[in-house]
């Protein structure tokens, strides 16, 4: 039947002369976008089209040509030595040709297709407002039976942000004592960007007392895995908090703020107009006059900050100074005014994808981090607790091997996981989750709740271990 299905599909594409990639469609339930109006995608599908991810042996050659020649690269696995590269099929066949490679293993061979498969199928073009207004009174008509109904009609799928803070509200509601939001700015598109408190009341612990734990996701846009986890993460903990006095007892000890979006403006934009978007969205100028809109915000930290020598309109480009991008104004504004008397025992930074733990530093193999010993053998807990939840493995390696920095130096500075490690905690990580790289940045909706579970138990680990006094 698979067989049939594709001989017509080419079949019919050669008929209206589209261009197609041979493969065996990831979901057979969904049309492919060829057989529809384009007013039924999602989004404007066009600049996917004819786009493959290869994934192929790494050198510093096959680098400095992807990045001279546009090819995007989206991930890289140090300890294979191979390189995801997104592409056009001609460019990527004429890159192949160029270092005789025979072997490369094509993980998407039909972009366009993949990404419409990565949204809900009733969002169509036009209709994303109305798609997340539906999607909030989804969320909010299962509350009314319980949290726990709200939860698994929440967690079936990627949320919208209209979806996620109506989910933050509900979980504020049901746990006031426990759960705060808190609007502590506004982003460069005038959005709300949003802290989540779980600080659970005890009288006998002074809150400047309690160890403060830091999640952040959604740095990157594309990255929606990052946001769900996060989201899973803080659900989790409060499920635990009702149901475990033993558990209740751990978290009372610590004060948890959460970030489930810090790039708010970038993760609605993905959802409306580009789902591989990554910047945040305010508009910058070049050195040279040039014009163009995002900043990685995950080279926008100030510690060991750098011009990046991507162009103003790169997907790494970094700003013409630290802390340009509107988010991280305010969030080090806030840890300044608001948290200042706190010390933050532990970080962690949510993206996707590989399934690596990474410790600092990302900027330079040369710094040898502070308690390295420690900081390796705390990342091997949370990836045998992993293990343990899921049986999926995830590797360990300092940040900087995961950057190629002795080819491009700016590709580790300014991060998030150095600036947090060097300046605020003491424990501190960027976790890229699932997977290794069969779907990429675009992992199905099947996952989040999987991905949530592993995550949620690798943090549980992560907080005894900040609780532990034999560390």
């Amino acid at each position: 039947m698979k067989v049939y299905k594709l001989a017509l599909f080419t079949a019919l594409a050669a008929a209206i002369q589209i261009p197609i990639s041979l493969n065996v469609f990831r979901d057979p339930e969904r049309p492919h976008f060829s057989t529809l109006e384009e007013s039924l995608w999602p989004i404007d599908l066009n600049p996917y089209i004819n786009q493959v991810v290869v994934r192929i042996s790494s050198s510093g050659d096959v680098i400095k040509y992807l990045r001279s020649h546009g090819l995007n690269i989206w991930a890289k696995n140090p300890s294979e030595r191979t390189v995801d590269v997104q592409g056009h099929e001609s460019d990527i066949k004429n890159m192949l040709a160029h270092f005789e490679i025979s072997d490369a293993n094509y993980i998407i061979h039909d972009l366009a297709q993949t990404v419409l498969e990565s949204y809900p199928e009733k969002l169509k073009q036009g209709t994303f407002q109305t798609f997340a207004e539906s999607s909030f009174d989804e969320v909010t008509a299962a509350a009314e039976d319980s949290i726990h109904a709200a939860a698994e009609v929440f967690f079936k799928l990627y949320r919208p942000l209209l979806s996620i803070d109506a989910w933050l509200k509900l979980l504020e509601e049901t746990y006031p004592d426990v759960v705060t939001t808190e609007v502590i700015g506004k982003t460069y598109e005038e959005r709300d960007f949003k802290v989540l408190h779980v600080l659970i009341p005890d009288s006998d612990i002074p809150h400047d007392q309690k160890r403060t734990i830091v999640i952040t996701g959604g740095v990157h846009a594309r990255e929606w895995i990052s946001i769900s986890s996060t989201l899973y993460t803080i659900y989790e903990m409060l499920n635990v908090y009702e149901n475990s006095p033993e558990r209740w007892k751990e978290l009372a000890k610590l004060d948890f703020l959460f970030i489930p979006v810090l790039n708010p403006d970038g993760y609605e934009y993905s959802w409306n107009s580009d789902r591989l978007w990554r910047k945040n969205r305010q508009q910058v100028e070049g050195g040279d006059g040039a014009r163009c809109m995002g900043i990685d915000i995950d080279h926008s930290f100030d510690y060991h900050w750098t011009q990046s020598s991507d162009g103003v309109c790169g997907e790494e480009y970094s700003g013409q100074a630290p802390f340009e991008a509107y988010e991280l104004k305010i969030w080090d504004e806030y840890l300044n005014s608001t948290n200042v008397n706190h010390n933050i025992w532990g970080y962690i930074d949510l993206h996707s994808y590989s399934q690596e733990i990474l410790y600092p530093y990302a900027y330079s193999c040369n710094e040898t981090p502070r308690d390295e010993e420690n900081l390796i053998e705390l990342a091997y807990g949370i990836t045998k607790a992993i293990r343990l939840t899921s049986g999926k493995s995830y590797s360990v390696l300092p940040a900087c091997v995961d950057r190629d920095l002795d080819l491009i130096p700016d590709l580790g500075s300014g991060s998030a996981l150095d600036f947090m490690y060097h300046h605020r905690a003491y424990w501190a990580y960027q976790v890229k989750l699932r997977d290794s790289g069969a779907h990429g940045f675009l992992l199905p909706d099947k996952y989040i709740q999987p991905v949530g579970e592993e995550i949620a138990a690798g943090i549980r680990f992560f907080s005894r271990f900040i609780l532990s006094e034999d560390r």
